[in-house]
């Protein structure tokens, strides 16, 4: 058997090495994703790392990373083995770290009292109420070691008719809580996303929002910001100048919710996100207009170098659109891109290549490695990855050419769909939709976005000091009209939006790769990436949901019935009701669930259930049996007389404990257990 093996060895190893060999000076672009197999494994593990571990962590890639060096011309396979583990150490140090750096105190009970702070960002939630974020936050009754760093409350009734401008120290009277956890098991964890938000308190307020002290001065350019985006919606009302405003500062509070819902149903919500296509587009148009300008210039076109002093030039306005834009994520990722891009220029290299964004991803990892997770880091590289490996297939295909005249048509054609079909998978697996006319409204809009929108956004910028910015601006307003017009239409189309399912957490980290593998991988093994593909799609319809779902403070139950999940009540936790039924890729509304609710549908594998909804609910209870579920909503003492004998009852203080709980494959599984003992859970 031992001879076996070693000839087995003999025989398998020079293969192996052989097809390594074949890879190199094609293994850059695998540097991001070994950092980023780090990271997804610092979220996915089941408690913090201790100090001791995080040192031996580093240490191990410091190791790795040097054993690489060494071995860089002796051996490929083991440079290709230590350089990968030494990355995905490095990813997941890197993830510790930053979490660590964010820490900060996070309010564990319900607090009601005044509020004090200073406004550091404007926003509106999902039900449409203004927003706003404190620092420097100030309340009663907790020592300043208790008091988190930020706050966020949203206004309502009084306190949402006067916003007050950034920089201003206000108080008011606010509820604030903690932030809540997942909706269900292995969903969404809103605590983390906070967390890395140095958000430790959510709230509202209905009472009016005071300042106390007027703009302090220290930030100017949210002041700036903001002062734009209110110019912007005067000079151009309703929702023009709400779009006009998210493109220009990234203020989306101006865009009301149905022209969001139209964007989203035809798949041009991204054209609100200021994001690579923007950031693309502007830096475009400044290369092209210095590079231009310059040529224009005798003297200067024979002796400078235009293409590195253009892309400078460039470089410079897209940084001030970076600052002016707020500087959120999304933003952040796509200047690094462009930026990679325009230094590329400069060194005379291909500005957009599979290294280049290789490069951008590994710098947005490096500074946010919980950029991971975000839907906008997985689109935008997802799609921009598949474009520039689909050019560069396309550049060297032996094959007619188009004419001149049809290239530029071509080239939108294919970018939309290729774009498209790389982020519907992430599309549908983060929001559970599709849009089945996308390819049209984009082919319809994304042209006006960028021969009319962002054209005029800068023209009206320099016409501004002069006092000439409507002769930019009233045309910028049409080409946004269109837009949301064409929004409106393909919106209002029958089947214009599908619904899917959340799949297993699995699939799309194995569908990702096996794209990856497909497009980076060289030689004919390539063709394996179709086989993880191929098992993630077949995998995902065929994914279970929970039968039962309780909300993390008993307000509501769903049972999933042959109709699609029934819920306990047409009113009421509507926010964690839109999840279980986006999750369930159910298009039903909370009122049509709940008409779902009968006797029959309350049979369910953990027994029969009973939701008690409030205190007159509680009243009238008369008591549970054997062998049922009770469900409350209120308190209820363990020693109350309904509490039957085999009975199993669950209260708030229950569920304080456990978060949301779910009934799959025949047991309970609750949020508590599924976060693990996270720094952001509370445990």
């Amino acid at each position: 058997m031992l001879n076996l093996r070693r000839s087995r060895w003999r025989v398998e190893m020079p293969a192996i090495l052989t097809a390594v060999e074949e890879q190199r000076g094609h293994l850059f672009p695998w540097m991001p994703i070994a950092l980023a197999l780090g990271i997804g494994l610092y979220f996915a593990l089941p408690r913090d790392p201790t100090a001791t571990e995080t040192w031996a962590s580093a240490a191990g890639a410091g190791l790795c990373i040097i054993a690489a060096l060494w071995l860089w011309r002796l051996a490929a396979l083991g440079t290709v083995v230590c350089l990968g583990i030494g990355l995905a150490a490095l990813g997941l140090v890197r993830a510790e770290t930053r979490s660590a750096a964010l820490a900060g105190p996070v309010l564990g009970w319900h607090y009601y009292g005044p509020v004090e702070g200073r406004v550091v960002g404007l926003d509106r939630s999902a039900s449409d109420r203004p927003r706003i974020t404190l620092d420097q936050v100030r309340l009663t009754r907790l020592h300043p070691d208790e008091i988190p760093t930020r706050v966020r409350l949203s206004l309502s009734g009084l306190a949402a008719e006067a916003i007050p401008p950034p920089g201003a120290h206000v108080m008011t009277t606010a509820h604030l809580d903690q932030p809540r956890g997942a909706a269900e098991p292995s969903g969404f964890d809103f605590r983390r996303h906070l967390w890395f938000r140095e958000i430790g308190a959510v709230g509202y307020t209905r009472v009016p929002v005071l300042i106390a002290a007027p703009p302090d001065g220290t930030q100017p350019v949210f002041r700036i910001r903001m002062a734009l985006s209110d110019a912007l919606r005067d000079r151009l009302p309703g929702d023009v100048g709400g779009f006009a405003a998210a493109v220009t500062t990234g203020d989306r509070s101006g865009v009301s919710q149905s022209a969001l819902e139209a964007l989203r149903g035809s798949n041009l919500a991204h054209l609100l996100a200021i994001s690579g296509l923007h950031m693309g587009l502007l830096a475009g148009l400044l290369y092209g207009a210095f590079r231009g300008a310059l040529a224009a210039v005798p003297w200067v076109a024979l002796r400078w170098p235009l293409r590195r002093v253009a892309a400078i030039g460039a470089l410079i306005g897209a940084s001030f659109y970076l600052a002016l834009s707020g500087g959120n994520i999304a933003t952040e990722r796509a200047f690094i891109m462009v930026a990679v891009a325009l230094c590329a220029v400069m060194a005379e290299r291909r500005a957009l290549s599979i290294r280049a964004v290789a490069v951008a991803a590994t710098i947005v990892l490096l500074l946010r490695p919980e950029a991971l997770l975000s839907p906008g880091f997985q689109m935008s590289f997802a799609a921009t990855t598949a474009l520039v490996a689909v050019f560069a297939w396309l550049r060297d295909l032996d094959a007619p050419r188009l004419p001149r005249w049809l290239r530029g048509v071509g080239a939108l054609v294919i970018s939309s769909a290729v774009a498209g079909l790389a982020t519907a998978p992430i599309g549908a697996a983060q929001f559970n939709t599709m849009s089945h006319y996308g390819l049209l409204a984009n082919l319809l809009s994304v042209p006006v976005m960028g021969m009319v929108i962002m054209p005029c956004a800068l023209i009206a910028t320099a016409l501004a000091p002069l006092g000439l910015e409507m002769l930019a601006l009233v045309p910028m307003g049409w080409g946004i009209s269109w837009i949301l017009a064409v929004a409106d239409t393909v919106a209002a189309l029958p089947g214009a939006q599908g619904m899917a399912q959340t799949p297993p957490g699995w699939v799309l980290p194995v569908l990702s790769l096996g794209c990856l593998w497909a497009i980076l991988w060289q030689g004919r093994a390539r063709w394996l990436g179709v086989v993880p593909v191929v098992a993630a799609l077949l995998a995902w319809p065929e994914a279970s949901r929970p039968e039962i779902l309780i909300e993390d403070r008993g307000g509501l139950v769903g049972i999933m019935t042959p109709e699609g999940r029934a819920l306990s009540r047409d009113r009421g936790a509507g926010f964690v009701a839109g999840i279980w039924l986006e999750n369930d890729g159910d298009p039903a509304s909370q009122e049509e669930a709940a008409a779902r609710w009968t006797t029959m549908s309350q049979s369910s594998p953990a027994g029969p259930i009973t939701h008690i909804a409030g205190k007159r609910a509680l009243a009238a209870w008369a008591g549970c049996g054997l062998g049922e579920v009770v469900v409350t909503s209120v308190p209820l003492d363990r020693d109350d007389p309904k509490r039957g004998a085999g009975c199993q009852v669950i209260t708030p203080k229950d569920l304080d404990r456990s978060g949301a709980m779910a009934w799959q494959n025949g047991g309970w599984v609750t949020a508590a257990e599924t976060a693990g003992a996270r720094r952001w859970a509370g445990q």
